[in-house]
C-alpha cells in the first residue's frame, strides 16, 4: 500500500527515469476492476494525455502525482502498483498503461483497491485534499500539528487509531505505524491518556526518525518500487518479521487483528499500560 515513504519514492523515481518523456498512447483497463476508481471514463484518458510530456512528479500523503505540460495531472493512491516497463510485452491484466514515444511504458495494476485519477488540478476528494494540504513530518511545523492533535482527540483513543486513522497524519497508515510504535516503545492498543510528556515526546521523535529512515531507504521492503524492486528499508514489525522475533529483545512478535488491519508488536518492549 502507498504510504508516505512509497509516495515520495515513486515520485523521485519518476522524476529520475520518466520525466521528459512524451505520451504516445494510453490503454484503458484490460478488464474491469470494481475497486479501481477513475475520475471519469478511463477510455477517455488517452484523448487527454496523448502528445503530452510528463514534466515532473510529486509525493504527498498517500498520493504520488504526475504533472504534464498540458495542465493535466495523474494521481495514484492506496493499492495501485506502478511499474516502469522497458518495452517488453505488457502484462495481460492491467488497469491502465501509458506508453511513451521511446517505447517505455508505465503500467498500473490494482490488487485490492486504489484510485487512478486524471484531473486538471480541480480534483475534489476528501482524501486527496487532506494529503495535498498535509504538513510534512520533516517540516518544523509538524510538531505543532502533532501537539494539537494530541490535545484534540479523546484520551481513550488508542495509539494506532491516533496515528493511522482518519487521515490525521496523511501518509502515516497501518503499515508504517508498526515500526514507529516499536521505536517509541508503545503498544498499538495503548490509550493516549497513559502517555506522559516523555512518552509523547518519544512518539513524535520516532515518527520523524522512522519515516526519515524509510524514505532514505527508498520505501519499505514490504512494498515494491516502479522497477519492481522491494524498498531498501528493512521493516522491523511486519509479516516478514513475524517468525524472526523482536529485533530489540529477541522475544516473540504478536500479530493481532485490530481496527480493520493487522498489528504487530512485542509485549515486552511495548507494554500495554493501564490508564492512570
Amino acid at each position: 500500500m502507498i504510504e508516505l515513504p512509497e509516495a515520495l519514492t515513486i515520485a523521485r523515481q519518476i522524476n529520475e527515469a520518466v520525466a521528459g518523456k512524451t505520451v504516445a498512447r494510453v490503454l484503458p483497463p484490460t478488464k474491469p476492476h470494481k475497486f479501481c476508481w477513475f475520475n471519469g471514463d478511463a477510455a477517455e484518458y488517452e484523448s487527454q494525455l496523448q502528445g503530452a510530456t510528463l514534466l515532473s512528479a510529486e509525493g504527498f500523503g498517500i498520493y504520488a502525482e504526475m504533472s504534464f505540460d498540458n495542465g493535466k495531472k495523474l494521481a495514484i493512491n492506496d493499492g495501485v502498483n506502478l511499474r516502469l516497463s522497458d518495452g517488453s510485452p505488457a502484462p495481460r491484466s492491467y488497469q491502465l498503461l501509458i506508453e511513451f514515444t521511446d517505447g517505455m511504458a508505465l503500467v498500473f495494476t490494482v490488487a485490492m483497491y486504489g484510485g487512478i485519477v486524471l484531473h486538471g488540478g480541480d480534483y475534489d476528494n476528501e482524501y486527496y485534499r487532506k494529503s495535498r494540504g498535509y504538513i510534512s513530518p520533516f517540516a518544523p511545523e509538524f510538531e505543532s500539528l502533532y501537539r494539537h492533535a494530541l490535545a484534540a482527540y479523546k484520551p481513550t483513543m488508542s495509539a494506532k487509531a491516533f496515528l493511522a486513522t482518519q487521515q490525521r497524519f496523511p501518509g502515516i497508515g497501518n503499515g508504517v505505524s508498526q515500526d514507529i510504535l516499536l521505536a517509541a516503545g508503545i503498544h498499538p492498543k495503548r490509550k493516549l491518556q497513559t502517555l506522559d510528556s516523555a512518552a509523547q515526546d518519544k512518539l513524535l521523535k520516532s515518527m520523524v526518525s522512522v519515516l526519515s529512515d524509510m524514505v532514505e531507504g527508498g520505501g519499505r521492503d514490504t512494498e515494491k518500487d516502479i522497477f519492481g524492486n522491494p524498498g531498501g528499508y528493512i521493516t522491523r514489525m511486519s509479516n516478514k518479521t513475524l517468525d524472526t522475533g523482536c529485533p530489540a529483545c529477541g522475544g516473540p512478535i504478536t500479530k493481532e487483528t485490530y481496527l480493520g488491519g493487522s498489528v504487530y508488536y512485542c509485549a515486552n518492549c511495548q507494554p500495554l499500560a493501564e490508564p492512570r
